[in-house]
Parts: C-alpha cells; sequence; structure tokens
C-alpha cells in the first residue's frame, strides 16, 4: 500500500471513528457500535505503525515497501 492509500484508509477510519464516538456521547451506541470502535482502534494502530515504518525505511536509503503490516498483539503493547 502507498503512503496516499494509507492516509486516505486513516482519514475514513478516523471519520467513522469520530461518528461512533458522537453515538456513545449522546447514549446511542450499540453494544456492535462500540465492538467497531474497539476494531477501528486497532486498526487505526497498525496503519499508523505501518505508515511510521515506511517513513522510517524510506529515511533510512531503505525500500519503504519492505514495511509489514504487524499484528494487534504487537502494536497494541506499544508505550504512547
Amino acid at each position: 500500500m502507498e503512503d496516499p492509500q494509507l492516509h486516505g484508509a486513516i482519514d475514513r477510519m478516523v471519520n467513522e471513528e469520530h461518528e461512533l464516538w458522537e453515538r456513545e456521547s449522546a447514549g446511542n451506541a450499540t453494544d456492535p457500535d462500540r465492538q467497531r470502535l474497539a476494531e477501528l482502534r486497532v486498526s487505526l494502530d497498525q496503519c499508523w505503525d505501518l505508515l511510521r515504518q515506511r517513513r522510517a525505511r524510506r529515511e533510512a536509503g531503505q525500500n519503504p515497501e519492505g514495511a509489514e503490516l504487524r499484528p494487534p498483539e504487537v502494536v497494541e503493547r506499544y508505550q504512547q
């Protein structure tokens, strides 16, 4: 996935996340909404990690295509 496609995917997920948070704050969220929020959080963490890997590889003179989507159990352990 190229950087512009990755940015587009992140933007779409962030928009969906905001819509779901608005439902939650209004008291209208369902259990599937909450489940989707949890899924989005993990997917966003994975996408941001992939984007950071691609940038780091590019800055190090390496091929950014060598970056790999890491599993949720890896990206969810990162400290913010």
